[in-house]
């Protein structure tokens, strides 16, 4: 179930995809650690889950709310975070405009996750000219994430409905500001690491982690264990599924620990 169904082969050259995932655990060859510039640059226990997206993937958007469920639901237990993919980065960073299957697909997500998408925001698929562009939007991730990295998962939330909701450039740093003043965060060192292109720097380091990680779609979501990562399905999935492939996977991970620490121990 691919949103780039009706695109021209022009676009399906696109080498990131927008796109729900399968609904099943599947292991990835990638790993990280701890003397890698990856998921340890964010602080993050050797534990945790990571959620990989692009403010300006339409199928984020749509998984955006069960995304915050299931944090909710599970970040007693294990770390949360989210990063950028950079769906629209280079000569990919175009205008609406070019992309004509945008409305079909937003239609299809509608359908698919009862997601709305805003007056607004169809305003700007009608007028054609923003230009989307994810390392902005990558830099916004950032540069929130920074003041509170355990929000991840929210920032990424904001910056959509910033603009899917309200019809918003995620290149403008005063959409950036605006987040961080309503969300009681330091406003002033949002814009100066804005300005300081600190923002477009670990955006970037997000863009090749996600790489690192095998991935090439979103909304992806992966739970790393020390140097394993297993990706669990994303849009379209219930809750209590997440919840379950979780509590398996968990299991398993203490299972793995106790294993290892009993053959440590010494005869």
């Amino acid at each position: 179930m691919d949103f780039l169904d009706s695109v021209d082969s022009h676009d399906k050259k696109m080498k990131f995809i927008c796109q729900p995932r399968a609904n099943k655990v599947q292991p990835l060859t990638a790993r990280c650690c701890a003397n890698e510039s990856g998921v340890n640059e964010f602080n993050l226990p050797s534990k945790s889950i990571v959620y990989v997206m692009d403010a300006y993937c339409g199928w984020c958007w749509g998984f955006s709310e069960r995304m915050g469920e299931f944090e909710a639901a599970n970040r007693h237990r294990v770390a949360f975070t989210a990063i950028s993919g950079g769906l629209f980065v280079g000569e990919r960073a175009r205008p609406i405009t070019d992309y004509p299957h945008i409305p079909e697909a937003n239609a299809r997500i509608e359908r698919l996750t009862g997601v709305v998408f805003g007056d607004a925001y169809n305003g700007l698929l009608e007028d054609g000219n923003l230009v989307m562009d994810s390392l902005g939007a990558g830099a916004g991730l950032a540069v929130l994430r920074a003041q509170a990295p355990e929000r991840a998962v929210h920032w990424a939330h904001e910056l959509q409905a910033a603009f899917y909701s309200r019809g918003l450039s995620l290149s403008d740093p005063a959409t950036i500001a605006g987040i961080a003043a309503a969300n009681g965060l330091d406003e002033a060192a949002v814009l100066r690491d804005l300005k300081s292109d600190a923002g477009k720097t670990q955006a970037q380091a997000d863009f090749a982690l996600a790489r690192r990680l095998g991935v090439t779609s979103y909304p992806t979501l992966l739970v790393v264990d020390g140097g394993t990562v297993h990706q669990l399905p994303a849009t379209g999935t219930a809750l209590s599924v997440l919840n379950q492939k979780l509590d398996t996977l968990l299991v398993d991970v203490s299972a793995r620990a106790g294993s290892q620490r009993t053959e440590a121990k010494p005869d």
